[in-house]
This record gives C-alpha cells, structure tokens and sequence, in this order.
C-alpha cells in the first residue's frame, strides 16, 4: 500500500522538482494531489507517465491525505500546514514559517533523523537550502570535535528565488549578447554577470534574513545553541547549484587528513580529489541534477592551528529542498 501525497505549491520550480524526486525515487505513492493557488488550478502535470490535474488549494484539501510537501511560501504554510496535520496528515514544509518554532522539528534526515518523532503540531520543517547542504558537511566533524567557530560564506544559485529569478537572469544574458541593456524587475540590480546580495534585511543589523536563517538553523538541527556563525550570504549567475566556503574552529584540534577520514564515511557526501588541481574541485555545474553533497579542497587553516578550510556544492532544488523533503517523508 502507498500513501497519499499532497504537493503544495505544485507548479513552482521546487514543487515540480518534489513530483520528480517521489516518481525518480520510486516513492510509495497511491495517489498524488496536485495543489496550487487558483491562477494555476486546471493545468496539467506529469506523473509516473500520467497527467495529473492541478487543484486549486484549499480547506478541505487535505482529505484523506497522509503527507503533504508544501513549497508555496511561508504564508500559506502557516495558513494551510495545520490545516493539513488536522485532517490528518504530516506536514513537510519547505518555507521559512515553522523552522524556529519549539514545537516543530527542523530535520535534514542524514543529520537529526530522530528529530522527526517528535512533531506534537503534526509539522516538521525542511531547512533552508543553503543551511542544509552545510549541515550534511558539519555533521560527521561536529560529533568528532564539536564545531566552535563556523564562517561561511555562499555562492547561491539564482534557481534559489524561484522561476522568476531564472527567467531573468536568461533574459539578461541575452541582451548582453544582443548588446542590449540587461531588463531588472525580480532583482534589486543586474545579475548576469555580477554577484548580489537580494535577500530583505534581517532584525540585526548588517545581516540579511538569510544570513540570520544559517546562524539559527544550524543551532537547531546540530542540537549546540553555543556554535559560533558567522555568514556572507551572496547570489551569483548560476542556475541551479550553491556552493559553500566553510572555515571550521572546534572545541580540540582538527586537520585536514582526519576530516577527510570522517566524511569518506559520512551519509549523503561525496568526496573530491584530495589534493589541489585546478578545475577538479566541486562545482555547481556538475551537481546540478545530482542528490549528494559534493566536498572538496578540505585544508589545514594556515593562520588558526587545528582549524580546517573546505568548499561544498549541492543541488539547491534536489538537496536544498525537494530531495531533503521526500528524504523525510521516506523516514515516516
């Protein structure tokens, strides 16, 4: 017997993405409810070589449902996320509404799989796409050496804003090679060839909110509210796949050739070469499309003694959203 899975915010980018990952993954599913907001109610999408009719969401749209992904923002998750674990359903929620909350489980299944049973809201959150990919790297080290200090700075893949994003950057690379002046609307300046920070400010001062989502996430699912973080969150011209400079500070030394040795062996991770060459490092073009968290350039600090240096590339819409979300249903 299979489930009934609900997607919420089903025609977006990362909601299509979490129809592919149940179909690629062979997921138990007996039907799935395609739900979306009613400019999208009637169209069509593809599963398992069948057409599956768009649902406008609603009150009772979760009859009969057992889990309900949700990737349609942080307003209809808090609106509708209840409305889904009162008919019944568990909740997997991809926004920013309910990660904070004592009562709901932030979980990235290779790290606090055991976080999952405890739900008493009937909600559990998927982290934010870049705190995720980091976590899987930070996990195996910090129940080595217990991380102290973590400064990372990003380089996030525009499919992160949404379809909206993407379509912009294509329309600006275009118009360069047209020799034309690049169009702005979903940026706050030009992307295609520049690097940005287009996050809203957070409540502390100098940092955007997705800065202040790594600092807090990342306490939450490693279980330390005492980690140092210190984040540079920034978007670049890529499409799809973000890519993480980590340095790492921890409460007893740490080098380079035990890390390795800890995420050979680490759930999720795929390693890269061991030594310098130009070129063979992680890179977002060659994770996209891919589940595993790419680590590489792994280096003994050459300032802090028993600190190390490494780089992490992930798939934003698979590992960063769609894949963590399936991962936990999976665990239910």
């Amino acid at each position: 017997m299979g489930a009934v899975v609900a997607v919420v915010g089903a025609t977006g980018v990362v909601g299509r993405e979490m129809l592919l990952t149940l179909e690629r993954r062979n997921f138990p599913v007996d039907r799935v409810v395609a739900l979306a907001s009613s400019r999208s109610a009637g169209q069509k999408l593809k599963f398992r070589g069948k057409s599956v009719t768009v649902e406008e969401l609603g009150p009772k749209s979760f009859e009969g449902v057992q889990i309900a992904l949700f990737s349609a923002g942080a307003s209809t998750a808090r609106e509708f996320a209840p409305v889904a674990a009162a008919a019944g359903a568990v909740a997997i929620d991809n926004s920013s509404a309910w990660r904070m909350d004592d009562e709901v489980p932030l979980v990235v299944p290779e790290v606090n799989p055991g976080a999952i049973e405890q739900r008493p809201k009937g909600i559990i959150a998927n982290p934010n796409c870049s705190t995720i990919q980091m976590v899987v790297a930070l996990k195996p080290l910090h129940d080595a050496a217990r991380l102290k200090h973590v400064v990372v700075s990003t380089y996030q893949a525009t499919s992160g804003g949404g379809r909206s994003a993407v379509d912009e950057l294509t329309a600006q690379v275009e118009a360069i090679g047209r020799g034309e002046r690049p169009p702005v609307k979903h940026f706050p300046a030009q992307m295609a060839m520049n690097v940005l920070s287009d996050w809203k400010p957070s409540s502390t001062d100098g940092y955007s909110e997705e800065e202040i989502k790594m600092v807090n996430e990342t306490r939450k699912i490693l279980g330390d509210p005492d980690i140092g973080v210190t984040p540079t969150c920034v978007r670049v011209p890529v499409i799809t796949g973000h890519a993480e400079s980590l340095h790492l500070q921890f409460h007893r030394a740490m080098n380079a050739a035990e890390a390795r040795e800890l995420l050979a062996k680490a759930p999720g991770i795929v390693l890269g070469p061991d030594h310098y060459e130009r070129g063979a490092e992680p890179q977002p073009l060659k994770a996209a499309g891919t589940d595993p968290v790419y680590v590489g350039r792994i280096r003994d600090d050459l300032a802090v003694e028993g600190a190390i240096n490494l780089w992490c590339v992930a798939d934003n819409l698979r590992k960063g959203a769609a894949l963590n979300a399936v991962q936990i249903a999976e665990k239910l």
